[in-house]
């Protein structure tokens, strides 16, 4: 009912930047709370940043003063930029929309992008 696409990820050297992107759709009215996770090999999946629609966001401790969240909301679109990117930053990257309203005034839980993998080289 609502598909999540990420793009941007990418291979880049410690100190540079990507912009992830993670489109919504589907018969969307509105969506609460959009996000991005990561999952690095070995390890659980952890909250990278969260924006509500007001604009309110939510960082994890180690990507603050790094990364900057941002939406769309008439686009359905959350950005990650991540700039003085380093080692330990590489992971799959999932997007993630919480409190999806749809036109049908159905509310949804959760839904999850396919992932988009960040490796960032030393």
């Amino acid at each position: 009912q609502v598909q999540l696409v990420e793009s941007g990820g990418g291979l880049v050297q410690a100190g540079g930047s990507l912009r992830l992107s993670c489109a919504a759709s589907g018969s969307i009215f509105s969506i609460n709370v959009m996000g991005w996770y990561r999952q690095a090999p070995g390890k659980q999946r952890e909250l990278v940043a969260l924006i509500t629609s007001s604009g309110s966001t939510n960082y994890a401790d180690s990507v603050k003063d790094r990364f900057t969240i941002s939406r769309d909301n008439a686009k359905n679109t959350v950005y990650l930029q991540m700039n003085s990117l380093k080692p330990d930053d590489t992971a799959v990257y999932y997007c993630n929309a919480d409190g999806v309203r749809l036109t049908t005034m159905v509310l949804l839980k959760s839904s999850w992008g396919q992932g988009t993998q960040v490796t960032v080289s030393s």
